[in-house]
């Protein structure tokens, strides 16, 4: 045996072949995740909305609150039948990348429809919102170039500064201070990469403030928008800051607001052209269906209409219900933390939830730091006003609520407020 405990390179495995040390190696590195409790599965939720059967659940008709499916329209009957009549229309698949044969009428369409909305020249679609900040990423942070990312940046962003070129520096969360005096020492073309809305925290972005940073640095500013459902909006004056123009490049998603799946990349014409012609991820990738550019160019319609409006003043009082009744009044996104601290008590606290019927993920290491483990919970403008109210009275319920800036399970458990930071300020994986 090993010094793991597991049979070594060439012993009899469990059904006599010989164990590699490829197989060693891969048990090891199970056990090690599973040792640490974070051993993980996917879990089958057979829902069409935030009701549905969850596989292993002993409650029937769970709702989920851990979609992003903000304004519900990945039901929405319109964005269905856009997908129906490009599936009868185009089939199944693209086929091919968009530079060979990949590309049908409706990728232009939604791509023009896109650029409309973010106010831009141009706009690219690419297969996932990750790979849209790989793509920008490995573009112009190439030589010569260097990032500035957020601390509490996505994974996506994490991981195209990791396949950069260019030299990366973290600076703290929201500390415009802090970038605009590593701005200063900027070695080479600086491009500055933020989300708008921070995926396990929900708070924003101040949008201004580094407009006005990025504009007397001349840096480029990326903005991943994937979560900004409910703003913050850029300022109407963007395109000019305190040094003049100022080159803004604008990352988002058809997963979430539009309830697709695709991700894009708005911008100015020329950038947009050198995307299509460096981008791995678009050279080399299948095109995205055309059922699911259909499905999100009908769901753009929607969030342009008035009906959209309507969806997202519902998803507003949704945040502003359960944010009430964590002391996080004003809260700007649909994504409400509850941050418990230890990974057990995070991991209770969902199991609680899930025996009333109600799904919320404890969200825990790696995704976020050690000590903040939590409770993630999204809200959608799918839920009825009935499904937010149970969520509340069974956060009380849990000893789940409280007042601003006091644990809720104790002095141990940590703020309400989402403190979670990459570990040192380092870029780790979430």
């Amino acid at each position: 045996m090993s010094a793991t405990g597991l049979p070594g390179p060439g012993a009899a495995g469990p059904f006599g072949a010989a164990v590699t040390g490829w197989q060693q190696w891969v048990e090891a590195s199970c056990r090690r995740v599973d040792a640490a409790g974070q051993w993980r599965r996917p879990r089958t939720f057979d829902a069409r909305g935030p009701v549905g059967h969850l596989t292993g659940a002993a409650a029937t008709g769970v709702v989920s609150f851990a979609s992003n499916d903000y304004l519900g329209l990945s039901t929405h009957p319109a964005v269905a039948a856009a997908a129906h009549a490009a599936l009868d229309r185009w089939g199944a698949g693209s086929g091919a990348s968009r530079l060979v044969t990949g590309s049908r009428p409706v990728h232009a369409d939604l791509e023009a429809a896109l650029a409309g909305w973010k106010g831009c020249e141009r706009a690219v679609l690419l297969p996932t919102g990750f790979a849209a900040n790989l793509s920008v990423l490995e573009v112009f942070a190439a030589e010569g170039a260097h990032v500035f990312s957020d601390e509490l940046n996505h994974a996506s962003i994490i991981d195209g500064c990791r396949a950069a070129r260019a030299g990366v520096t973290v600076y703290r969360h929201g500390d415009l201070d802090q970038l605009d005096e590593q701005l200063g020492r900027s070695p080479g073309r600086p491009v500055v990469v933020t989300d708008t809305v921070f995926s396990m925290d929900g708070d924003a972005a101040d949008l201004e403030g580094l407009v006005e940073v990025t504009g007397r640095h001349g840096a480029l500013l990326v903005l991943d928008e994937a979560h900004a459902v409910l703003g913050p909006e850029l300022p109407a004056d963007a395109a000019g800051g305190a040094a003049g123009v100022v080159d803004i490049l604008r990352v988002g998603t058809l997963s979430k607001t539009l309830g697709s799946l695709g991700g894009f990349v708005a911008g100015p014409s020329r950038f947009i052209e050198l995307l299509e012609n460096r981008a791995r991820p678009y050279i080399f990738t299948t095109a995205p269906t055309p059922a699911d550019a259909a499905a999100g160019r009908a769901a753009l319609e929607v969030v342009r209409s008035a009906e959209g409006d309507e969806l997202r003043a519902r998803l507003r009082r949704h945040v502003a219900r359960v944010s009430a009744v964590l002391g996080r009044d004003g809260h700007p996104s649909p994504i409400v933390p509850v941050v418990i601290g230890e990974e057990s008590r995070a991991v209770e606290a969902s199991a609680d939830l899930l025996e009333l019927g109600l799904w919320v993920p404890a969200i825990r290491p790696p995704t976020v730091p050690p000590g903040t483990s939590r409770l993630r919970v999204t809200l959608s403008a799918a839920h009825t006003d009935d499904q937010v109210d149970r969520l509340v009275a069974a956060l009380a319920g849990l000893g789940l609520s409280g007042p601003s800036g006091e644990s809720p399970l104790g002095a141990a458990a940590g703020p309400l407020a989402g403190t979670g930071r990459r570990t040192g300020g380092a870029v780790v994986a979430p």
